[in-house]
């Protein structure tokens, strides 16, 4: 795979600069993570050669400074708000990531459960903590914020909310997901830690959009395009622009809240150490990118990711019409169509010739392989079976998998497990091919080639299965579906 970006100089700027900020601060810093620590697959898509698990790799070099604070809304915990990604909710995710941190060697101290105001949920869910072992703290709610500056920073606002106690001068602030309270939390300690006469400061660790690359460009469109549901929209950073006549990317969430938090910033030293939200940040991503094309090629094919995606939802759900309307919007920002996808035109040009489902895969040298449905393999699993053939030399008329093999697994299927569908899904094709390599040098071959599948694309022209969707992405490959739903799924 084609790679844009070199992690392993990230690790070193961005440790590096994390050092000085807390440097620049004296006692304590408290960092604001936004994103995903160590499972960030949208900036793997879109920065090729970018780990999901860089962030943490990063912060695993600063491990004996920092320690880490979970955060988590009583409103997200009363309503099982569920992680999209994982399916998981965000009271179980929390005790996912502290596992997660925990096992490579991160101390975390605490959980916080923000917009704390008597929810039964949320006292359920602190008492189970507890019960673990770990420390919880209750921030509350507290009115008009974050616009009513005066009672905020008061005993009455911040004065009111638990002080976490904290020990090492790097605190990480993260969350399961956005709406936490994560930025709240940092600058309702920064109010306790000036009470106390210890000087703390704050900054914010977010990946995208990238300060330093332009507003249009397309990895930070493709941002835009990832947080459509939120509404999030990028933005020339007005601040910077004044303070030091340079353009720098920014968005709406943070632009808007600046005047609050510089005002609180005074409130709370008399003084901002911040002129933009831009200098609040500590994003050296925009830096590390070795090879702009490969990751605006990649950024594009996210966008266009992003749109199926959305697509495929309002087909299922029927309800994020606005979500897919704003990454419309986008992809014409952007003067892209589907057809810049390659698979995508693919997969239709064979489902013409067809008429039926067809996918498919452009692998790794550019070369596209393409499937289709038949009566004892579904498109997903014949393009997996296509591709791993044409990647061991095998000849196409050679059959991985005798179909007397295949035509019990289907009755046992359809007659004993009451399913409609008989055809064999990638999991049941990888299982077959896997117990016939023992004494087949073709189904050995092929298995060898699944690791070249990582970082490929691929597209259908059904939405498929949970489970051939789970496979994919096991794989490292990159799908996108038509909105069209299976017959006899």
């Amino acid at each position: 795979m084609k790679t844009g970006f070199d992690n392993k100089k990230y690790l070193k700027i961005q440790s590096e600069q994390i050092k000085k900020r807390i440097e620049q601060f004296g006692d304590k810093l408290y960092l604001e993570f936004g994103g995903k620590l160590f499972d960030d697959n949208h900036a793997s898509r879109v920065l090729p050669g970018f780990q999901p698990d860089s962030k943490l790799q990063m912060l695993l070099q600063l491990r004996d400074e920092a320690e880490v604070l979970i955060v988590i809304s009583s409103l997200d915990i009363e309503k099982n708000k569920v992680r999209g990604d994982l399916g998981i909710t965000y009271d179980e995710d929390v005790l996912r990531l502290r596992s997660e941190f925990e096992n490579v060697g991160l101390f975390v101290s605490s959980v916080v459960i923000t917009h704390y105001n008597g929810q039964a949920s949320a006292d359920a869910y602190r008492a189970r903590l507890e019960r673990l072992g770990i420390k919880v703290y209750y921030h509350y709610t507290i009115d008009g914020y974050p616009n009513n500056v005066a009672l905020i920073d008061s005993d009455e606002g911040f004065g009111k909310n638990d002080y976490v106690e904290t020990t090492r001068p790097l605190v990480v602030v993260t969350a399961p997901g956005p709406g936490s309270g994560k930025m709240a939390v940092c600058l309702s300690q920064l109010y306790h830690e000036h009470k106390r006469g210890v000087k703390a400061g704050y900054a914010k660790f977010e990946t995208f959009p990238v300060w330093n690359l332009p507003l249009k460009h397309p990895v930070n469109i493709a941002y835009e395009a990832a947080t459509a549901d939120l509404n999030d929209v990028n933005m020339i950073d007005p601040f910077h622009l004044e303070a030091y006549g340079t353009i720098a990317s920014s968005y709406n969430r943070d632009i808007e809240i600046f005047p609050v938090l510089n005002a609180l910033f005074e409130g709370i030293y008399g003084d901002s150490p911040y002129k933009s939200p831009t200098d609040m940040g500590v994003n050296m991503i925009g830096s590390c990118i070795s090879d702009e094309d490969v990751c605006c090629n990649a950024a594009r094919e996210e966008i266009i990711r992003r749109y199926y995606h959305a697509l495929c939802n309002l087909a299922l759900k029927g309800n994020n019409e606005q979500e897919v309307n704003k990454i419309s919007l986008i992809l014409k920002q952007a003067k892209l169509t589907t057809e810049y996808r390659r698979t995508t035109v693919a997969a239709r040009e064979r489902k013409e010739l067809s008429g039926v489902a067809t996918a498919a895969i452009e692998l790794q040298d550019g070369t596209i392989i393409t499937s289709r449905t038949s009566s004892l393999l579904g498109p997903s699993a014949a393009l997996i079976v296509n591709a791993t053939k044409h990647l061991a030399g095998i000849p196409h008329e050679i059959k991985l998998i005798p179909e007397e093999m295949i035509e019990p697994i289907q009755k046992t299927k359809v007659e004993y497990l009451h399913g409609h569908n008989p055809r064999l899904h990638s999991d049941e094709v990888l299982v077959a091919i896997s117990l016939l390599s023992n004494t087949n040098d073709y189904c050995r071959q092929a298995l060898d080639q699944l690791p070249k599948l990582n970082g490929c694309q691929v597209h259908s022209t059904v939405m498929l299965s949970e489970v051939d969707q789970k496979i994919f992405k096991k794989l490292g490959v990159g799908l996108t579906c038509d909105p069209v739903k299976k017959i006899g799924e």
